[in-house]
C-alpha cells in the first residue's frame, strides 16, 4: 500500500497564554515579550513567577539587540497577582514553575507544557559572556515560541 496523503495538522489558536518561572525577572517576561512579538494581538499574553525577583538590566540589553524592549511599566509579579486571570496555555520554563503549575491546574482543563530554559544568571565571566548566555536564551525562547505558537514567515532573531 501506498502512502495517503499528507495530513495538515492544526494546533488551535489559544486565546491566553501564560509563560512562567521561578522569578518573574528574565525568562518568562523575556518569553512574553517575543511572543507578544510573533503571536496575534488577540491572543492575551502574561508572564509570572513563582517569587517576584528583580528586573534584570541584560533581559533589555538582549531584547534591545533584536529591537524588542519591555514594556516600562513591568515589573516581576506572581501567579497570585494573576489570580482572575484564565489561561489555555502556561508554558513553564523551570522545574519549580512546572510544579506549582501542575497543582494549580489539577482540576481545570489548561495545558501544561514544560519547556526546561537555562536559567543565564549562573554563567559567570566577562560581561560579554554573560550577554552570550542571554542571547541564547533568548533565541531559544523565540524558537520555541515560534515552532509551537508562531506564524509562518518569521525568521529567527539576528543580532547585529
Amino acid at each position: 500500500m501506498g502512502e495517503g496523503p499528507a495530513v495538515d495538522v492544526k494546533i488551535a489558536k489559544p486565546g491566553a497564554i501564560l509563560f512562567m518561572c521561578g522569578m518573574n525577572a528574565i525568562r518568562s517576561p523575556m518569553a512574553e515579550v517575543i511572543a507578544k512579538r510573533l503571536l496575534p494581538p488577540d491572543i492575551y499574553i502574561q508572564s509570572a513567577g513563582v517569587r517576584a525577583g528583580d528586573p534584570d538590566p541584560f533581559v533589555d540589553v538582549v531584547l534591545q539587540e533584536i529591537g524588542l524592549s519591555r514594556s516600562k511599566k513591568h515589573q516581576p509579579r506572581t501567579l497570585d497577582e494573576l489570580e482572575d486571570d484564565y489561561f489555555d496555555v502556561i508554558v513553564t520554563l523551570s522545574p519549580e514553575a512546572h510544579h506549582q503549575a501542575l497543582e494549580l491546574t489539577r482540576s481545570n482543563s489548561v495545558e501544561v507544557i514544560y519547556w526546561p530554559t537555562f536559567d543565564p544568571t549562573v554563567e559567570t565571566g566577562t560581561r560579554e559572556r554573560v550577554l552570550d548566555a542571554y542571547r541564547t536564551v533568548r533565541d531559544e525562547l523565540w524558537r520555541r515560541i515560534e515552532e509551537r505558537f508562531g506564524r509562518a514567515g518569521l525568521q529567527a532573531p539576528q543580532t547585529v
